[in-house]
């Protein structure tokens, strides 16, 4: 009889019975402590402004404290990290965009993770555009006569970029392939010396996100040519969509939040469904008026098809640019 004590044990615990599961604590009801919420950014950007907002509301909502702990550094990856170092018990979560979860891991594929074993989706967060803008010298005053321009001298006319890979670069490499005309990029270090130099006459042209441009383009500093959205974006209404002269073009820039893979359902839902509320909610609406960024929740479920969508689109784009980061 000894001898089965040990196996009705393992057995009960196979089971998730009770009488062990309070003492190993797995009943203890979520959340009993602190989260972590890591943004793979420094702070002070969009990114961090998302993460914080998102942060207090579910403070509010979940009754214990949400920590924003920015860790920046190799494009994302080492916030990624932090997440993946982390147990898979919904205490620790990603704030998720599309370098270290779409585009890293088609660029660089010796990552040290897998963005779509690895990661469980939760929600969307917000959904955004980029802008396409040329310095007010250059002799075109929509996007038409700017193709007109790149074509009858090819290769002379040259984009900024916040660097290789990054969304600017993937979105002006995109609107290249689709109208059919060279370009050359020329890369930064970031989006502050992209924009300042496109301002200063150094370079003729950028795609970059609305937050960052529209200040610019009010101030007329820059001319904006087209947005990257599907649609024409209340904060320039009388800028047409890039998709108005070339059909189909379309470039949105998503940011979600995410948990490690194996994260219980129920935690996930729970997140889930307060992240819809907060981002639904009015004090949402009052964040994102005129930032160029629309607050949007989603199913966990609706969240993992739009990045599978997001990754096929920009694994066909880098594939036809011939992309490569060095």
């Amino acid at each position: 009889m000894q001898c089965q004590r040990p196996r009705r044990r393992l057995l009960r615990a196979a089971l998730g019975l009770p009488w062990l599961a309070g003492a190993a604590g797995a009943q203890q009801p979520w959340p009993s402590r602190p989260l972590r919420l890591v943004v793979p950014f420094a702070p002070g950007g969009g990114a961090d402004a998302t993460a914080r907002f998102v942060a207090q509301a579910l403070t509010e909502a979940l009754g214990q404290s949400v920590t924003v702990d920015n860790k920046g550094g190799g494009g994302g990856t080492l916030g990624a990290m932090a997440v993946l170092g982390a147990p898979a018990d919904g205490y620790t979560l990603f704030h998720g965009t599309p370098g270290p979860l779409v585009t890293n891991p088609l660029l660089m594929p010796a990552l040290p993770y897998d963005a779509e074993r690895d990661f469980a989706p939760v929600s969307l967060l917000v959904r955004s555009a980029y802008v396409l803008v040329v310095n007010p010298a250059v002799p075109a005053h929509s996007l038409a006569e700017l193709l007109a321009l790149a074509r009858a001298r090819p290769a002379a006319l040259a984009y900024a970029s916040s660097g290789i890979g990054a969304g600017s670069h993937l979105a002006a490499e995109l609107l290249r392939i689709e109208a059919g005309v060279q370009l050359t990029h020329i890369p930064y270090r970031g989006t502050g010396p992209a924009v300042q130099d496109v301002v200063g006459g150094q370079v003729p042209m950028t795609v970059d996100s609305l937050s960052v441009l529209v200040p610019l383009i009010r101030d007329g500093r820059l001319r904006a040519l087209g947005v990257t959205a599907a649609q024409r974006v209340l904060e320039l209404p009388d800028v047409p969509a890039i998709s108005e002269t070339l059909p189909g073009y379309e470039v949105t820039v998503i940011n979600c939040l995410m948990a490690r893979a194996g994260t219980p359902a129920p935690i996930i839902a729970r997140l889930s469904e307060e992240v819809q509320r907060a981002m639904a909610s009015p004090a949402a609406a009052r964040r994102y008026a005129d930032s160029g960024a629309e607050p949007v929740g989603s199913t966990p479920e609706a969240l993992a098809g739009m990045l599978d969508e997001e990754r096929r689109k920009w694994r066909g784009v880098i594939a036809r640019a011939g992309i490569r980061v060095e």
